[in-house]
């Protein structure tokens, strides 16, 4: 049977989805070719906000037109969450609904040179706008040593970076009475030209020990991507963020401390519910003030089965939340520009990839800064130091 895997949302569905394919390839069937109609295509969806829910629809339907005999199963968060409104749809046969509640083991790999490694899974916070937990289940996690196992894997099969990916990384250890320091230690450990990203970990828990340790490693990269959501203190209170701005503070503070060349992403949500205009205003002179490299910024939408909706809370009009995110995006548009600048003429690292466009290969530094070069099939996968 011929096999395709649509992937929707973050990095961990992609890891999952290419560990499903894996599977299903050890069994006997064949990955369906591009241009190749498929026997059966499984959509693996999103479900972080209305935006996801509406890109998983429109996938199902491009999935149909594309293979109009193919049998189309869907999974994935939105398959968690709204079983009934995917099973209503005429193009779907089938809607895998069941979180796991053990932790299974996946990598992916974008290209021959970046994997994907889970090292963690669902979520104990429960943050009023968020369903995640509802989605993806408790947070769990595999051994240390599994973890290693598996990134030894990645590595042989050629892989030169890997990003660490799951719900809540920062909070791995939490079945397995272990600490994510200890994971990282181990990581490092791993003989080989090679280097590791940290994905996104919740300031709470990126506690001075891991940037510490980050500052000084082998292979880590001085890269951090930190969830901030509000820069008012009520706003986070509200949402049930388990940090307030000063702790947030201090961790860039830290950051730049010891790694003043380190690229920091924060996540950044607008128009939740609470969010007045004055609460916005003192959001707005925090990041602006903040010295990260970027922000990623996302335009609330209510969820089902939150406990925002049950809170007596003044509501962003949507408008009002689109300009909102403009602003902001704004904001990280010249940060992002600052950052860059600041590095020009500067001796870095980069890991070339294979992707050719339009004559040119693209790469990252260390800290995170895209380089391009002409295509040379050569570099590919390959670490050179140029001058940003």
């Amino acid at each position: 049977m011929k096999i395709r895997i649509v992937t929707l949302g973050c990095k961990l569905n992609f890891a999952e989805s290419s560990q499903l394919m894996n599977t299903l390839i050890a069994k006997g069937h064949q990955r369906a070719g591009n241009g190749e109609e498929a026997d059966l295509v499984i959509v693996n969806t999103c479900s972080v906000t209305d935006t996801a829910d509406h890109k998983d629809r429109q996938a199902i339907h491009r999935v149909r037109r594309e293979n109009p005999n193919a049998r189309i199963v869907v999974t994935g968060c939105y398959a968690r969450l709204k079983p009934q409104e995917i099973s209503a749809m005429a193009e779907v046969d089938r809607v895998v609904q069941k979180a796991e509640d053990k932790f299974v083991p996946a990598y992916s790999k974008d290209d021959r040179t970046r994997c994907f490694l889970k090292v963690q899974d669902g979520c104990n916070y429960f943050c009023t706008y968020c369903t995640i937990p509802m989605a993806r289940g408790r947070s769990r996690n595999p051994f240390i040593f599994e973890v290693v196992e598996e990134a030894q894997k990645a590595l042989q099969e050629g892989a030169k970076e890997i990003i660490l990916t799951g719900v809540n990384i920062g909070d791995f250890g939490h079945t397995t009475n272990e600490r994510f320091i200890d994971l990282l230690r181990a990581l490092d450990n791993i003989d080989g030209d090679f280097r590791i990203r940290i994905s996104s970990c919740e300031p709470n828990l990126l506690s001075d020990e891991i940037i510490d340790f980050v500052a000084q490693s082998r292979h880590f990269a001085p890269h951090f991507h930190i969830p901030l959501q509000s820069g008012s203190d009520e706003v986070l209170k509200i949402m049930h963020r388990h940090y307030d701005t000063a702790l947030f503070s201090e961790r860039i503070r830290h950051i730049r401390e010891v790694m003043p060349h380190a690229f920091i992403g924060v996540d950044c949500m607008v128009g939740v519910r609470g969010e007045t205009e004055e609460r916005f205003q003192t959001y707005v002179d925090y990041v602006n003030a903040l010295p990260v490299s970027q922000l990623h910024v996302f335009t609330y939408s209510e969820r089902a089965n939150t406990r925002m909706l049950e809170m007596d809370l003044p509501v962003v009009p949507q408008k009002e939340r689109q300009r909102r995110s403009r602003i902001l995006h704004e904001i990280s548009d010249w940060k992002l520009k600052a950052f860059y600048d600041s590095y020009r003429g500067q001796k870095a690292t980069v890991l070339w990839e294979s992707k050719r466009d339009k004559g040119l290969m693209y790469g990252f530094t260390e800290n995170y800064i895209k380089v391009s070069c002409p295509y040379d099939k050569s570099k590919v996968n390959t670490f050179e130091e140029i001058t940003v």
